[in-house]
């Protein structure tokens, strides 16, 4: 049917498009604010796996030092900036200024977690490949272990995982059964993490690989990853160009990511690919 002087009314409101639009791994890393300068060092101290002694034969008792190591992390300049003339803001649709400034941070924030991805890339530690069992969980504990992680820790043991990773765990027994667990995940998840054999899942879409049968994930104590951002971390600016007629945005941080003991950390090589869109 014909409709005369059709009429079409557009939403001012706008809907936000799906992405990740927070850090999910900032808070499992050990954290430095730099106050000023270009980087930021940790300090790893320990007894370097040395053994108690016996007093030698001229009746002294031998000293040592502590193992410490300083581990350097340069801070890199990042922003997420965006600009429209005031003529394209005044024709479009939607709050544009507002679009632009969520968009700044958006940006931003995913870049806090693919820096972090990306230097946790350079651990060698590996464990196997296939899709994710209770094995694969308890296999890369035992291998931090191994290494006198104390993975009992449970407030600092985290491990980075894809959803693909996380649906083979739903389907085992020991993760869901609320026999074994405290938190029902079929329930829905009611801390920031969801815990688990003493673990802290972050499922994070960022990974290397993704819905491929080569994804990368990540178990690891906090004390191996350091993650360094100037005091305040992100700035968002919003402002208007008199002289071009212009409104802009643009987010910005100075952080860098540095693993502080490379022992503390698994790769895990899953096969993600059973659950990839066909």
């Amino acid at each position: 049917m014909t409709v005369e002087a059709e009429m079409i009314q557009y939403r001012r409101e706008f809907v936000a498009s799906f992405e990740q639009r927070m850090s999910a791994l900032k808070m499992a890393t050990t954290k430095e604010s730099v106050i000023s300068g270009n980087q930021a060092t940790f300090l790893v101290s320990g007894s370097g796996g040395d053994t108690a002694v016996t007093r030698g034969v001229n009746g002294q008792i031998p000293y040592g030092n502590p193992t410490n190591t300083q581990v350097t992390a340069t801070l890199v300049e990042k922003h997420a900036p965006y600009e429209l003339t005031s003529f394209n803001i005044f024709a479009s649709q939607g709050d544009q200024k507002r679009v632009m400034q969520m968009a700044s941070m958006n940006v931003i924030n995913r870049d806090i977690d693919s820096t972090i991805l990306t230097e946790l890339a350079n651990a060698t530690q590996d464990y196997g490949s296939g899709t994710a069992t209770l094995n694969t969980v308890l296999g890369a504990q035992a291998i931090l272990g191994n290494n006198d992680v104390p993975v009992e820790e449970a407030d600092n043991m985290f491990a980075v995982i894809s959803p693909a990773f996380r649906a083979y765990l739903m389907q085992a027994t020991e993760f869901a059964d609320d026999n074994y667990v405290d938190v029902k995940p079929f329930a829905g998840p009611v801390r920031k993490y969801s815990r688990w054999a003493g673990i802290n899942w972050i499922v994070s879409s960022r990974i290397t690989g993704l819905g491929t049968s080569s994804e990368i994930c990540y178990m690891f104590h906090r004390n191996a990853l350091g993650y360094a951002v100037r005091v305040g971390e992100e700035n968002v600016a919003i402002g208007y160009d008199e002289k071009q007629d212009t409104s802009w945005t643009r987010a910005t941080t100075y952080h860098a990511a540095k693993i502080l003991q490379n022992t503390g950390i698994v790769k895990i090589t899953h096969d993600g690919s059973g659950f990839a869109a066909t």
